[in-house]
């Protein structure tokens, strides 16, 4: 056996270790985060096939260098792929060399080269997110009157008033509820299996009420029956996240025709973004934020904290209350007069 093909195995070996047995078994990642790490893996050899015509199975720690790496950046910039997408995928590297760094030693070198190729800078843009009577309109667009409209009704109230992400929402079990407790409180489960528990607003508690009174068996309070479902076939089944999407959609098409506030894609994380600006708004400091929506940093929470409009406005009434009230001078028709010369 040729120095290239036990590289080349070796190589493999451990890429295999890492996605299968450290991300899955001792990080405990989301399998859709592994499958990201698992996408700029291939992407990278995708780049190498392309390059230089080299089959994945040629693959070894001998390919991935200083300069063939920010020609991989330089490629994926040329697929049109974002600036935080390529600072994810170089990430992903990072990340895969430093494991195989720890378990071979005779690859830190190779994992210091790439470690010290910095992150594009990325500008910073505005959190989008919903005005109150946007939200209002969006959450008055089911038909109560129909099973299905009930069911999304909740699905919307609840997904904003807990700020969960979709996957956590759909993954809610009944016994997941805490109803009947002093201060009503719901646990999820998010990302690397990560628990916490949402307190409940009164106004919800007695939308979930009535929602299990009428979708769940009196007996089945305390199972592991999923909140919500769909019935195939006779069957109930839980909800999928493009179910949940696919909705929003819909209904956010059917309120932009009334409300010209709502943006013309709503989908499940802008609910997210929306309840956590809400928040911010109403005086709750980052660090709860950063709690009650599962960020294992505030860093993360920190994309909140710019000041909308309203918000400026009522800081400088605060200061300077006499000059924000005061009437502006193109409001006053002799100033008006004045101003335009007349």
């Amino acid at each position: 056996m040729t120095k290239n093909n036990t590289s080349e195995k070796e190589f493999w070996k451990y890429i295999r270790s890492y996605l299968t047995i450290y991300l899955l078994k001792i990080r405990c990642l989301s399998p859709r985060t592994i499958d990201s790490y698992r996408q700029s893996i291939t992407l990278y050899c995708s780049f190498l096939k392309e390059q230089n015509n080299l089959d994945f199975s040629k693959v070894s720690f001998e390919h991935i260098t200083r300069d063939s790496v920010l020609k991989f950046i330089q490629w994926l910039r040329g697929r049109d792929c974002g600036i935080s997408t390529c600072n994810l995928r170089l990430s992903a590297l990072k990340s895969t060399l430093k494991y195989c760094a720890d378990e071979d030693i005779s690859l830190y070198s190779i994992y210091q080269e790439i470690k010290r190729i910095p992150l594009m800078k990325a500008p910073r843009m505005p959190v989008k997110y919903m005005s109150e009577s946007a939200l209002k309109a969006l959450l008055s667009q089911p038909d109560i009157r129909t099973v299905k409209g009930l069911r999304n009704r909740m699905i919307m109230i609840l997904l904003y008033d807990t700020g969960t992400r979709v996957q956590e929402l759909v993954d809610i079990k009944i016994s997941d509820l805490h109803l009947k407790a002093r201060n009503p409180f719901i646990i999820v489960t998010g990302k690397g299996s990560k628990t916490r528990s949402i307190p409940l607003m009164d106004k919800t508690v007695a939308h979930l009420k009535d929602y299990i009174r009428r979708f769940h068996n009196v007996s089945a309070s305390g199972s592991s029956n999923p909140l919500f479902y769909s019935i195939r076939s006779g069957i109930p089944h839980i909800l999928s996240t493009d179910t949940v999407a696919i909705l929003l959609k819909n209904y956010g098409e059917k309120a932009r025709r009334t409300c010209h506030e709502i943006p013309e894609r709503v989908h499940p994380h802008l609910i997210r973004h929306t309840r956590a600006m809400h928040l911010y708004q109403a005086g709750m400091p980052l660090s709860y934020i950063a709690e009650f929506l599962g960020h294992a940093s505030i860093n993360t929470t920190e994309i909140y904290a710019s000041a909308s409009i309203e918000m400026l406005h009522k800081a400088l009434e605060k200061a300077d209350p006499e000059l924000v009230n005061e009437i502006p001078l193109w409001k006053d028709e002799e100033n008006l007069k004045k101003l335009c010369g007349l």
